[in-house]
């Protein structure tokens, strides 16, 4: 059985039986539980896939786009590669405060996030509670349910620790008293997450339970677990974790567009996915609901709604090559003036020449742009697919967009618009674990072989099989496709030796771009820039250029030593009160 087949039921699981674990940490469950009536193999089983059924965000009394397991807003939107898209003033205080950097407790995307989140924790505790009081689970059942509610509190404890850095850790010992959790925020997280995580690794099997797609396996949780380690810069952990999963032969790279077609999810590239389910009477809400808002919102094209998460100039510029040796230009490639040929300020109607300069062809299957092909929908008509052209820019999201051809199959037919697909959402392909260890051979390893993962990423992009190509006849899509490319795509791997012949600081340098390149639009840059420690110069460059273009930008600036985080919800430290009025949970720096 798939595990994505079993989302829905698991969401209504939660809802009926499991009502008590809400969103917030400072509320009292609404009704009573029934722990007896679930204290049995069926019972916790289905406890688990509610636990399993918030990595999409949605399913708790206080989810939305806010909530989204792909962290678009916070993750792309406040990591320079994306505009919040729709028109200016269009949930402007929710969304592009986070452009801008200033966000306040008071937030209710931020507010959303830390309800599922926390959710998520509290549903895998009931999951690890109940169990204790079963008496018909195997001791081997026992262990593979504990590893995987474990990992999936890791996974939620980790959303959080990335987005404010200072959050509390709940464990299933953790009780209601007096009106409140009562939990305090004074202490580092990381050491709790890797105790989840390793003793996921150690009590997973290699394959996922039973055959059901999605559910966490030992590679899950070690990746995860290398993750962690990566943001804690501890390299020699993260590299024996890292060449574990690389030499298991269980993950390889596909076509790099099959990573974000519905037809072609849960690859083999696909190491930690949310799985994504429509037509199946959930109405779209088991559909990718929290990237719902992010199509082409001008009532034509995919999507009937509603023109958000708009590709930044800044992102589409990375993808510029050297004309000679296919390599990107990691110093000046948004130098004034040289950036990529956009539509920004022509009608649909007006003529149009794109960009004629040598491109990386991962700039097509991530960024829809003019009189390029978007998928099956014919070309990109530019300003008819924008709201607001001069104010959010000309371009249009692509890794969540569905093709024509499974509109109302991989769409949800009942939900409005066929704005829910089942486009999984991805959290760690095996290109992440490919450039992780090329991170790690860079700071403690060998610089030639970091240079080999990369060239493997490389390479992958630059197979013309399977690359977007122009239409036989651009007003019928269904007629096929030549084999003329559909823009002037070069793109090489860099030559043998080249990173030491250039030192560590570029190949650390390049592997950083190369992250851009591969997994933009994908929710990871703000939280990478931030572990890498360049989050101030690099984001207030990005600004600096940007508020030429988007007025909006003007006077705004990334303060270090503050925005690598964002505010704590107010309510959550007000409520953190104990019978003394005393605020156990503290405000983040700056806030």
């Amino acid at each position: 059985m798939k595990f994505f087949k079993i989302i829905f039921i698991a969401a209504i699981f939660g809802f009926t039986i499991y009502s008590c674990s809400k969103a917030y940490l400072d509320k009292r469950p609404l009704g009573q539980l029934d722990e007896t009536a679930l204290a049995n193999k069926r019972g916790v089983e289905g406890l688990l896939i509610g636990a399993y059924s918030l990595l999409d965000g949605v399913g708790s009394s206080k989810s939305d786009i806010g909530s989204s397991g792909s962290n678009w807003i916070y993750g792309s939107v406040a990591g320079s590669e994306a505009y919040k898209g729709s028109e200016l003033d269009d949930l402007a205080g929710d969304i592009t405060v986070f452009e801008q950097f200033v966000p306040t407790a008071s937030n209710y995307p931020l507010s959303t996030k830390w309800g599922v989140v926390y959710d998520g924790v509290q549903r895998a505790n009931g999951v690890l509670r109940i169990m204790a009081k079963a008496k018909d689970i195997s001791a081997a059942d026992q262990k593979r349910i504990a590893a995987e509610a474990r990992f999936l509190r890791a996974h939620y404890h980790f959303e959080a620790k990335k987005i404010w850095n200072k959050v509390p850790f709940i464990d299933e010992t953790v009780t209601y008293e007096n009106g409140n959790y009562r939990v305090s925020n004074d202490k580092d997280i990381w050491p709790d997450i890797e105790t989840d995580l390793k003793y996921a690794v150690a009590n997973l099997d290699v394959n996922p339970y039973q055959g059901a797609v999605g559910r966490a396996t030992k590679y899950t949780a070690m990746a995860l677990l290398a993750k962690a380690y990566m943001f804690q810069k501890k390299f020699a952990e993260a590299k024996l974790l890292l060449e574990a999963i690389i030499s298991s032969g269980k993950f390889h790279l596909v076509n790099y567009a099959d990573n974000f077609n519905p037809a072609t999810k849960n690859s083999p590239e696909s190491v930690f996915s949310v799985q994504m389910s429509v037509n199946d009477g959930a109405v779209g809400l088991n559909g990718n609901y929290g990237d719902a808002y992010n199509f082409p919102g001008t009532g034509i094209g995919p999507g009937g709604c509603c023109g958000f998460f708009q590709p930044s100039q800044y992102l589409v510029n990375h993808f510029k090559t050297d004309p000679v040796t296919g390599l990107p230009d990691l110093d000046n490639f948004n130098n004034a003036g040289a950036d990529v040929t956009s539509d920004e300020g022509y009608e649909s109607s007006d003529p149009f020449t794109p960009h004629a300069g040598t491109l990386d062809p991962r700039l097509d299957w991530t960024v829809g742009r003019r009189a390029i092909p978007y998928l099956d929908w014919g070309n990109h008509p530019g300003k008819d697919y924008i709201r607001d052209q001069a104010n959010e820019g000309p371009y249009s999201p692509k890794k969540n967009i569905y093709y024509k051809s499974q509109e109302t199959h991989l769409t949800d037919a009942n939900f409005w618009g066929n704005i829910t697909t089942a486009n999984n959402v991805n959290l760690i392909r095996y290109a992440d674990i490919l450039l992780w260890a090329a991170e790690v051979e860079t700071e403690i390893g060998s610089i030639d072989k970091a240079e080999e993962y990369v060239n493997m990423i490389r390479t992958r992009a630059a197979d013309s099989n399977g690359w977007v190509h122009t239409y036989i006849d651009p007003n019928d899509p269904t007629k096929g496709f030549t084999n003329t490319a559909a823009a002037n795509y070069f793109i090489k791997p860099y030559p043998n030796g080249y990173f030491a012949a250039q030192g560590q600081a570029y190949a650390r340098k390049a592997i950083r771009y190369e992250r851009m390149l591969e997994f933009g639009m994908e929710g990871h840059r703000f939280f990478d820039l931030v572990r890498w420690g360049i989050a101030d110069n690099e984001i207030n460059a990005y600004i600096q250029k940007e508020k030429t273009m988007r007025t909006y930008l003007n006077s705004k600036v990334f303060t270090k030593n503050k925005n690598e985080y964002f505010p704590i919800p107010q309510t959550q430290i007000d409520l953190s009160a104990g019978v003394d009025g005393v605020k156990k949970m503290k405000q983040n720096p700056g806030y």
